[in-house]
């Protein structure tokens, strides 16, 4: 049997697309409790969350949620991760700038243990696709289009999308800008 090198390449990507969702799973997480969901999405659900992202640029005037969805129209597949709004409940912490866990959830924050243990997966992951060489970018509007658009579970408020791709050069780089800081 012949394969040519795109089919390959196709199939490395979602390979590590499977690898990141257990690196993920397996990053350290505070005090033990594992609140992170994985979710990888390919053909047309990958084709609705970029529908969705261009939905949110036109309604916001968020160019860069544009531009971002060209990147994940033109990546294999994206690895969703995101975290549970569980606070861990711990008592004198106040971390998060509240006096506990319960005036922090009522105010609508987020537990600041939840928020770092879905930085650490998320780096854990985008680290496994750099060692295996898979083109990937960290993309807040992929994560906040998922939230918002139903892919994960109620309970999950923050997540971040990373595309994968494989082409000579890599299609995160030299974007057109898109998100203006004031």
């Amino acid at each position: 049997m012949k394969y040519d090198s795109s089919d390959a390449e196709k199939r490395a990507a979602f390979a590590v697309a499977d690898r990141m969702a257990a690196a993920a799973r397996t990053a350290p997480k505070g005090c033990g409790v594992d609140n992170i969901e994985v979710v990888i999405l390919d053909g047309i659900e990958k084709d609705k969350l970029s529908g969705d992202m261009r939905s949110i640029a036109k309604e916001t005037g968020a160019a860069f949620f544009n531009r971002d969805a060209g990147n994940v129209d033109n990546s294999h597949c994206i690895v969703l991760i995101g975290v549970k709004d569980n606070p861990l409940g711990l008592e004198s912490c106040g971390i998060c700038g509240f006096e506990n866990c319960g005036v922090m959830k009522n105010a609508g924050a987020n537990c600041t243990f939840n928020i770092t243990d879905l930085g650490i997966a998320v780096g854990s992951a985008v680290s496994l696709a750099a060692d295996n060489r898979i083109d990937n970018r960290v993309l807040y509007s992929a994560g906040k289009t998922a939230v918002a658009t139903g892919v994960f579970p109620k309970d999950v408020r923050v997540a971040y999308g990373i595309p994968l791709s494989t082409s000579s050069k890599s299609i995160f780089f030299d974007r057109e800008p898109g998100c203006v800081l004031v």
